[in-house]
Parts: C-alpha cells; structure tokens; sequence
C-alpha cells in the first residue's frame, strides 16, 4: 500500500552539511554514528549506480563498496575533501566512486588478477566512466525517491498531528497511488462517499490544499540537502518534478507551486 511505501523510508538526519561535518570531526564519538548515519543514506544509491548504471554484478558491487569506504571515505578522508560552494554532496560522491573504479581497474590490470566477478567485467565499467556513459539516472532516480519519501512522510504527520487526515486519504487516492502504484485515480464521487462529504467540489479543494502541502514539505526538504542559496533548491526541485513526471502527467501536477 501506498502507506507502507512512505513508512518504509527512514527519517533524514537535521541536514546534509551538518551531518557531513559531523562525520569528518576527528572525534570519534562524533564521527562514527554521523558517518554510519550517511552511509545508510547514500549506499543504497550507490549500489543502484553500480548495479544499474555500471553493469556490476551484486557481489562485486558490495566488494567495491565496501572497499570505497574503507580506502577513499575513511583511510583517505574523503569527507574533509567535500566543499559546499562545489555543488552537490552526491554528485562529489558518485564521481569520486567512479574514478575509484577506474583506478582498480587499472590495479587489477597491472597485476593479472582476477577478482570474484570478473576484471572483464570491471574493464567494461570503467571503459563506460573513462567515456562519459550513463549520467548514473538510476543514482538519481533513487536520490529523488528518497526525498520525494520523506516530503510525504512529513506531509502524513502533518495531516495527522492537525486532524486533517482527510486532505491525506485524497492526495493519496489522486495522486500518490497513481504515481507508485500505478492505479487508477479515485472518482471524486467515491472519494465523497468515502469521506463523507457534500459534493464533489469539496474533494477537489481537498486535493489542492494537499497539493500545495506537499509542494511546501518537498521544498522544505530540498532546502536542508542543498547549498548555494535558492537557486540550488529551485534546480534541486526541477529535478524531482521530473522524476514525478515520469509517473504520469496526473501525479507530476502534485509538484506544481
């Protein structure tokens, strides 16, 4: 159900800086759970990427990611390398794990190993970094759920904490269902029986507030994991109005302000 899809998402730390500093203290105390806090968000992304974008099998994708974090994030320091005024933390992040295939390609290479999946296999990948392939859509795709996961879970509390569970059971019904379930929207005649009330208009203002609910916790959202000022946040929802639109034109409405 649409309800369990946005509980299956675990709640984002405060921001994405202030986390990342965190992880890059020299204290460990600090740094070990804000590390192990944004590994928990950013590897499931990275393993699509590889999985997906790359071509890796899922056991030499693990191995890569572990190796990632064990020879670039912590031997290396990798978080003390990350600069705000740069762009985009997850973009830092991708580039620097494709170049760390490519540099084990070349590794592996230089010895005649053959590690558990193939070096024709990462030879394969690494031929599609060293080329500019793939603008790693599925990394994207999964950042953007994400995001687009915690807006709607804001939004429910919201509606919860305000009694206004009626705005959530129509936004649900109209837009989030169609979006990722692929159903049917709800006739607003059903949605008025169901929720008791007068006319169809009703429903339709329902809709519309939630809408704009859910525009105001997106953008709250992307303001916290974005820098450079409110034209960062603007590219950054232009990018998930995107992404919804994929889902239909019905549902890619809901990111309209």
């Amino acid at each position: 159900m649409a309800q369990e899809w946005v509980g299956s998402f675990r709640p984002f730390p405060a921001t994405q800086w202030s986390l990342i500093d965190r992880a890059a203290r020299s204290d460990e105390s600090i740094s070990r759970p804000a590390l192990a806090d944004l590994l928990q968000r950013y590897l499931p992304a990275l393993r699509a990427h590889l999985i997906g974008d790359r071509r890796i099998v899922a056991d030499r994708a693990d191995d890569l990611l572990q190796g990632f974090v064990a020879d670039k994030i912590i031997e290396q320091d990798l978080l003390a390398q990350a600069q705000r005024e740069r762009g985009k933390f997850r973009s830092f992040l991708l580039t620097t794990l494709d170049r760390y295939v490519i540099s084990l390609h070349r590794s592996e290479s230089a010895l005649k190993r053959r590690p558990a999946g193939g070096l024709a296999e990462l030879d394969d990948a690494a031929h599609a970094i060293a080329s500019g392939d793939s603008p790693a859509e599925r990394f994207n795709l999964v950042w953007a759920r994400e995001l687009i996961a915690e807006a709607l879970r804001r939004m429910r509390a919201e509606c919860e904490a305000g009694g206004r569970t009626d705005i959530w059971r129509v936004f649900e019904a109209r837009v989030i269902r169609p979006c990722f379930e692929g159903q049917p929207p709800v006739e607003y005649p059903v949605l008025v029986e169901q929720l008791a009330l007068k006319t169809p208009m009703d429903a339709c203002r329902l809709l519309t507030t939630g809408k704009r609910m859910f525009s105001r916790n997106l953008r709250a959202v992307a303001t916290e994991y974005t820098s450079g000022g409110e034209g960062s946040v603007e590219a950054e929802i232009v990018e998930l109005r995107q992404i919804l639109a994929q889902c239909g034109a019905q549902s890619g409405k809901a990111l309209r302000t």
